[in-house]
């Protein structure tokens, strides 16, 4: 009898076989729908900065670049197209004051900038709802932490033929120039890489990858940081300034010697 009297309570007690399995389905569903809701305010949140965004470069461009790149950035007479040209295009010509221009030229000259960055990225990203093209790079293609030997040495076969070995730059034809490296942002030697502004070629990442567009902006970065092994360096332009150096300087010393020489024999 004592042994029955017992077995009800312990019946009682006992959870259902299917307790723990309704627990977790309620404990799924709930964090499932809280993390569902999270999610879509983020994303809405998102949704709503971006197209704020948009909207914004929108503006901007209309007031200051549509008069040469059309209202819809078609293109005019006066200026090319820049649908599918990418908020990178913009972060490199309107990031370093190359754009708007200041008056017609050969080639638009580096100023200083005109707009804020949350400006240019506001463009970029209207810019970029036009057409896909070449974004912002992640930040590790931009740090500079590469290998400086294989950069130099992609640099010198790409690059040194108009920009100097050392970076410095140099003329071309028709007075168009290519521009000085040193000093220049990451995001900016980057986005030239790609995007292929002026007389420069594009290199997309079947020529060089974004790895290796790193190493170059690391051999730039040395180059710039370390002063020149052979001490002055001249402007870095090569033979022709030493030589123009030797011939004006050096021979200018020798003659002003030998007129000294001569006169004191006097």
């Amino acid at each position: 009898m004592a042994h029955s009297s017992h077995s009800p309570a312990r019946r009682a007690g006992r959870r259902h076989p299917l307790a723990a399995a309704a627990l977790l389905v309620v404990g799924l569903v709930a964090t499932g729908g809280a993390y569902a809701l999270a999610t879509t305010t983020a994303t809405a949140e998102t949704t709503a900065t971006s197209e704020a965004q948009v909207d914004e470069g929108g503006k901007l461009f209309a007031a200051n670049c549509a008069s040469c790149h059309g209202l819809n950035g078609e293109g005019t007479a006066a200026g090319p197209t820049v649908i599918g040209a990418g908020s990178l295009a913009v972060e490199f010509q309107v990031g370093t004051g190359r754009m708007p221009m200041a008056a017609s030229g050969p080639q638009a000259e580096q100023k200083p900038v005109q707009f804020t960055q949350d400006q240019i990225d506001a463009m970029g990203a209207w810019v970029a709802s036009l057409a896909p093209g070449p974004g912002i790079p992640a930040d590790r293609y931009l740090a500079g932490d590469g290998d400086a030997a294989n950069g130099a040495e992609l640099f010198r076969i790409n690059c040194a033929m108009c920009h100097n070995v050392a970076g410095a730059g140099g003329a071309l034809t028709e007075g168009k120039w290519a521009p000085g490296l040193l000093g220049v942002e990451p995001v900016h030697i980057y986005g030239a890489m790609v995007t292929g502004p002026q007389n420069m070629p594009v290199f997309s990442d079947l020529n060089l990858t974004p790895e290796e567009k790193n190493d170059i902006i690391t051999y730039l970065l040395y180059v710039e940081e370390n002063p020149s092994a052979g001490g002055w360096d001249l402007g870095s332009l090569g033979p022709v300034s030493e030589g123009l150096f030797i011939w004006i300087f050096g021979l200018g010393a020798l003659v002003g010697v030998t007129i000294w020489l001569t006169a004191k024999s006097n």
